[in-house]
């Protein structure tokens, strides 16, 4: 009988460190690259190829990721400078490789 006993609750432990280690590494799939752990507040002076608002989701903070072609860089939504780099990517003239 109580070898019964020890059996389920080992059995129960690892049943919970399995799910624990399952779960995490699960959310760490979804997360991908676009998980910002920290934003900073130094403007980006590259060129913008694409923008994407991350929403706050521990351990991601909130942040305005900005894609260049030296990679992405996770901004403070907060800055200034971040709204109006936003504003002017998406009040741009779209440009078009067709000539007349």
């Amino acid at each position: 009988m109580e070898t019964r006993r020890i059996l389920m609750r080992s059995l129960a432990v690892v049943v919970v460190i399995t799910s624990v280690i399952w779960t995490t590494t699960a959310e760490k799939q979804k997360l991908g690259k676009s998980c910002c752990t920290k934003v900073s507040t130094t403007e980006v002076t590259y060129p913008i190829i694409n923008i994407r608002l991350r929403p706050q989701s521990p351990p991601c903070l909130k942040a305005v990721i900005f894609e260049t072609e030296q990679g992405e860089f996770c901004s403070d939504p907060r800055q200034e400078w971040v709204k109006e780099k936003v504003k002017q990517f998406f009040t741009k003239p779209p440009t078009s490789s067709i000539s007349n």
